[in-house]
């Protein structure tokens, strides 16, 4: 991970990438500081995630079964292996996974640094090669790292839809959605029964495994955002009056 300083006056600029997946960037505030609201968010995001962590307990499913279920009780159809949409999915998917679990499948191009300082173009030649990674990544064959991902898909009678992509290999499962605001926050929820069926091992509660920080990560994002602005607004209201 690596700042680059885009000169006074601007938003520091961060370039972050690395064996967890592809690069992203983003502009944080200027002078790098934390609104006191997001430090606020974050505080209740923190108390939020302890509380979900005891809460947990075994009760698991292979995605096998998670498949099934998703079938079954959603009437799910899995989209063709043909088709666009699980090409760039599954490009993106296994560029992700080797960048993850075989860095040394990439050589070189695993070890790239940012550079420093704001030239234009050396930061355009430094995301060219970013996409000549992931693509060389995309493109090793299923014999050196193997790849079993599906996509089912869910429709809705509210003209949403619901996507849930499952990759037994290296056991990941990962959801996208579509539709108006209150859809968006039903599909929420289902996803997150989606993902406690699929569930965690005593082990995996143990050992804090990777599946174990994945169901974390993915219950704490479904956040009650009505509490947690309540939350802000009593604390920042008597500061303000």
């Amino acid at each position: 991970m690596g700042d680059v300083d885009m000169g006074k006056g601007a938003g520091s600029v961060s370039i972050i990438g690395g064996a967890d997946g592809p690069t992203s960037i983003f502009i944080a505030g200027k002078g790098g500081r934390v609104k006191l609201t997001t430090r606020i968010g974050n505080h209740f995001r923190r108390l939020k995630r302890n509380r979900i962590k005891k809460r947990i307990t075994a009760n698991p499913h292979t995605l096998e079964e998670v498949a099934e279920l998703l079938k079954r009780e959603y009437g799910a159809v899995e989209v063709s292996q043909q088709s666009f949409n699980y090409q760039e999915q599954r490009k993106c998917l296994k560029a992700s996974l080797v960048m993850h679990h075989r860095p040394d499948l990439l050589g070189e191009l695993m070890d790239l640094e940012p550079p420093e300082g704001e030239d234009v173009e050396t930061l355009k030649a430094f995301w060219e090669q970013l996409q000549e990674r992931e693509k060389m990544a995309a493109e090793i064959t299923d014999d050196i790292f193997p790849v079993d991902f599906h996509i089912y898909a869910i429709k809705c009678p509210e003209n949403c839809m619901m996507q849930i992509g499952v990759e037994t290999v290296w056991q990941v499962i990962d959801g996208s959605s579509s539709g108006d605001k209150k859809t968006m926050k039903q599909l929420r929820k289902l996803f997150k029964k989606i993902y406690l069926y699929y569930g965690v091992t005593a082990e995996d509660i143990k050992n804090e495994t990777e599946r174990y920080k994945s169901l974390l990560g993915h219950l704490s994002m479904i956040f009650n955002a009505k509490w947690q602005n309540f939350c802000i607004r009593k604390i920042l209201m008597p500061a303000l009056v």
